[in-house]
């Protein structure tokens, strides 16, 4: 029995024989099929138009003729040579400003009443509340409001200053006025996008901050401002495509008299009222490429870090 060779189980030896294998993973057309829809859906609704839009930049269209004629680049080149035409961006300059205004305000009150302050919750209702309202509605009360002799002037007149005043009679007053409005409307959008950003920075990074004697600026320039970086960047790229696209508010309260017509006033005008659908495309790319290279520096400027920390106090 000692002089026979050991030999090892068959198991085990049918074990070593065998070649372990991945299963290999099947294709199966199930995920394509759900996203069937949806793909066909972008594509009709969204890129299809865009393309056409594309094409029809480069033509004389009046959006009811056959018949399309190659222009080039000409209409592009209308767009920033005429004055008419130009003057829309600085019209849009105005909103851009009161972008800026709205944003610091809003992440002012958001900063505020995410600490433990009295009536916080009444004061997040008033500062969202006009965000909630019709654009149409708000046009039309501000429309009053802004109007010679108006609710503005009488609660003027109760404070001492007497006397009517055109507020939308002239272009700038008319763009202040205006832009005023945007930053009461859309002033709680962005408190709402800060405060939800705020509420969700870690309760323990403010008690470590006042354990180590850090007031509330601090606490806002270490903790808060880099912990909202994304948000900040967000509401930077919706500024700036919201100063350029405004327009149901002065379409109604003006209808682009008196030099307050915006980009979007100006390009339903000239493809709908001067049925010129080849320069209104080509002021929608201008747009379009507008935002585009806005969200880009963005990016570049404000990358996305979910790595990132609050600094240091």
């Amino acid at each position: 029995m000692a002089g026979l060779a050991r030999t090892a189980p068959p198991a085990a030896t049918a074990a070593r024989g065998q070649v372990t294998r991945r299963p290999r993973r099947r294709w199966s057309p199930t995920p394509w099929l759900f996203l069937l829809a949806p793909l066909t859906l972008l594509i009709v609704f969204t890129y299809a138009p865009v393309a056409n839009m594309v094409a029809y930049s480069f033509t004389d269209w009046d959006g009811v003729s056959p018949g399309l004629r190659f222009t080039g680049a000409g209409n592009y080149a209308e767009i920033f040579t005429r004055a008419d035409l130009f003057r829309v961006f600085f019209v849009s300059g105005y909103y851009l400003a009161a972008s800026a205004v709205q944003i610091t305000a809003a992440l002012y009150f958001a900063t505020v009443l995410s600490f433990d302050v009295r009536f916080r919750a009444f004061f997040k209702g008033v500062l969202f509340f006009p965000y909630l309202i019709n654009g149409v509605a708000i046009g039309f009360v501000f429309l009053y409001f802004f109007q010679d002799g108006g609710t503005l002037d009488s609660v003027l007149r109760l404070l001492g200053h007497h006397g009517d005043h055109a507020w939308l009679g002239t272009s700038t007053s008319a763009n202040v006025s205006l832009a005023g409005v945007s930053v009461w409307r859309y002033t709680g959008l962005n408190f709402v996008l800060f405060l939800g950003a705020i509420q969700s920075v870690p309760g323990e990074l403010y008690e470590a901050a006042e354990l180590d004697g850090a007031n509330r600026w601090q606490q806002f320039r270490h903790i808060i401002a880099p912990s909202i970086r994304p948000v900040i960047g967000l509401t930077v790229i919706l500024a700036v495509s919201g100063s350029l696209s405004v327009f149901e508010i002065p379409y109604i309260m003006t209808g682009g008299a008196t030099g307050t017509e915006t980009f979007v006033i100006q390009t339903v005008k000239l493809a709908f009222q001067f049925n010129k659908t080849g320069l209104a495309s080509a002021a929608a790319v201008v747009l379009l490429l507008i935002v585009l290279a806005v969200t880009w520096v963005q990016r570049r400027l404000f990358p996305d870090d979910p790595d990132r920390k609050a600094e240091p106090v």
